[in-house]
């Protein structure tokens, strides 16, 4: 029988991370002490404690866009080259310490350009940070370069994403609030990716309905969801069993990966609990489900507590929890030898040796 796993053991566990928010995931130390480095001073407070309950309490409201909100402050101190280095170093760091063995993580540089830095700018001192965050090999890390789905530039952001595709970008996405803002807005940009032979992945299906899952994937070219909770719509659940609508049905048999990041959805409104998350029954029916942090500051979580949660809510073993970092992995935008060698050489080999010992090990070398 599948034991099921400790928190203290799940930390151990090599992870995969493909939807993370680098301005969603600060240390509130830090955005205390950058405010006061660069000038700052729109922070409701400067005590740690304080402020660190202010961002959970603020982004818990049941509601997108009230979310959205409270990045103000997290984007308001990356304004300067040495803020964005930190900022990516200080996540490496973390998401290691953590057990994530891989990661891409998002950024809309257009969000760092109040004094005076460039789009090509800011992504360099995102790459840097990730690079002197992951040089001690516990971690390989990849950015996601976004564009506001709101703003009107996307064309631009997706063309400096190219620029670096080759420093450590491995694919575009495009965030923001979905209601009144659909990708297909945003042709230009996807197209641009796709005929740079690029990788995209767009938010959709997380505050608004199939419509837009449907765009994203088939106008847009979507190769994953971020979250893509609301494919749930189109699957009508009776006492006779589980029937799939024709866009569920496609999502599936093409196994469209899907970026879900359950307590940021109940964080949302999406749902009320965790066991009420779609990602179970997704799971059951075997979509190309992965679990992920969104925001790590403002959720106040990590992908040991995501993993925790779910092994709480679901009565999840190793098999599920290997289950989804193989989706994880198998979907990253990683090059296909780099994603084969972290699965043989650390993924699998370190969930053998959790069941194994039952006492996890150390799986950060």
């Amino acid at each position: 029988m599948d034991e099921r796993p400790t928190v203290e053991q799940i930390r151990r566990a090599p992870k995969v991370l493909l939807h993370d928010h680098l301005d969603g995931g600060l240390r509130p130390a830090t955005v205390i002490e950058l405010a006061a480095e660069h000038g700052y001073d729109g922070l409701p407070t400067t005590d740690i404690d304080e402020l660190s309950r202010w961002f959970t309490q603020g982004a818990d409201r049941r509601d997108l866009v009230l979310y959205l909100d409270t990045f103000e402050h997290t984007v308001g101190v990356m304004q300067e080259r040495d803020a964005i280095i930190r900022v990516a170093r200080e996540c490496a760091e973390d998401l290691a310490d953590d057990g994530v063995v891989y990661a891409e993580v998002r950024m809309a540089p257009e969000l760092c350009l109040e004094r005076g830095l460039t789009l090509d700018d800011a992504i360099a001192a995102m790459l840097e940070g990730f690079g002197q965050g992951a040089a001690d090999g516990r971690i390989e890390i990849g950015l996601l370069v976004t564009a506001m789905r709101h703003a009107a530039n996307s064309k631009e952001v997706a063309e400096a994403a190219l620029r670096h595709r080759d420093d450590g970008v491995v694919g575009f996405d495009i965030a923001g609030s979905e209601a009144g803002n659909p990708p297909t807005r945003h042709l230009d940009a996807f197209r641009t990716v796709a005929e740079g032979n690029f990788h995209i992945t767009i938010h959709a299906g997380e505050a608004f309905g199939l419509p837009s899952i449907w765009e994203a994937v088939q106008i847009c070219g979507a190769e994953r969801l971020g979250h893509g909770v609301r494919i749930i719509d189109d699957i009508t659940v009776t006492d006779d069993g589980v029937r799939l609508g024709q866009l569920a049905s496609f999502i599936r048999d093409r196994r469209v990966p899907l970026e879900m990041c359950p307590t940021s959805n109940v964080n949302t409104g999406v749902c009320d609990t965790i066991a009420e998350h779609p990602i179970g029954l997704l799971r059951r029916l075997r979509f190309r489900v992965t679990v992920n942090t969104d925001n790590r500051l403002m959720s106040g979580t990590s992908m040991t507590e995501e993993m925790s949660h779910l092994v709480d809510a679901f009565g999840y073993g190793w098999d599920d929890l290997e289950w989804l970092t193989l989706n994880a992995m198998k979907s990253a935008f990683w090059p296909f030898d780099k994603r084969l060698r972290i699965i043989n050489e650390r993924i699998k080999p370190g969930y053998a040796a959790l069941r194994a010992s039952g006492l996890g090990v150390s799986l950060a070398g």
